[in-house]
């Protein structure tokens, strides 16, 4: 049996990279899955491995930019499975970087948009579906680079950093009614991005597995394992919290 046994989730941002991690995991621990993402050819791949590996899961188009498409998203999950027990918001995307004082306002409000408001916006429709079953549990998928800053990322750290106060600030809200919310901030970790990111800069491949103490970079299903475990029974009495997947990469 697994950790999530029985519950219906949803993960966004889960075409590749972590969120596709998480959405693999939360089916493997027993859990039914609503996939969504922007792309649909990889939104349903994922599906596909999921349901190839015995697994149930549904794809939906995720524009988590759009109301209407976050609306629908959490609407599937209920038609389909009857409720919402578990989310994980890992869909983000920076618009830029470089000096804080070269950024247009464009692409500093787009990378606040992508990051924080449409954060808010999934939990804005899981949050109603998880109260009219009782409770569940959601977790936001932050960064370390909102814990210490990180120059010529500012707004990216920025937009995170309110991820992390807007997780607290939910948990106050909701831990009364039975919802749990957590985020997790993942250190810099082999996704695909990170991969083509090496590839153009192949020195910054060991420069960036010397962020961690432990001389290596993280795996999305490292980060995956710990936000299954936060959506789990095992995590009940964990709410608030902001917990760092970086391989101590905050502590260095």
């Amino acid at each position: 049996m697994g950790i999530l046994d029985g519950k219906i989730g949803i993960v966004t941002g889960a075409g590749q990279g972590i969120g596709q991690a998480i959405a693999l995991c939360f089916a493997r621990e027993g859990a039914k899955v609503v996939v969504a993402d922007f792309n649909a050819e990889s939104g349903n791949n994922t599906t596909k491995l999921i349901t190839d590996a015995g697994g149930e899961a549904r794809f939906v188009h995720g524009d988590v930019s759009d109301e209407s498409s976050v609306k629908a998203m959490v609407e599937m999950a209920v038609a389909a499975w009857g409720r919402l027990d578990i989310a994980c918001n890992s869909a983000a995307m920076s618009r830029g970087s470089g000096p804080i004082h070269e950024f247009t306002r464009e692409v500093f409000d787009q990378t606040l948009e992508m990051c924080l408001t449409n954060t808010w916006l999934c939990m804005k429709y899981e949050i109603p579906a998880m109260l009219a079953n009782g409770g569940g549990a959601i977790v936001n998928i932050s960064s370390n680079a909102s814990l210490k800053g990180q120059a010529y990322n500012t707004a990216y750290a920025a937009a995170k950093g309110g991820v992390n106060i807007l997780t607290k600030s939910s948990a106050a809200e909701y831990g009364g009614q039975g919802i749990r919310i957590n985020a997790v901030s993942p250190g810099v970790i082999r996704t695909p991005g990170v991969e083509k990111y090496f590839l153009e800069q192949p020195k910054m491949a060991e420069q960036l597995k010397k962020n961690s103490v432990l001389n290596r970079l993280g795996e999305p299903e490292e980060i995956a394992e710990a936000v299954a475990f936060l959506c789990s029974d095992r995590a009940s009495f964990i709410t608030g919290q902001l917990l760092s997947v970086d391989g101590g990469g905050a502590i260095k």
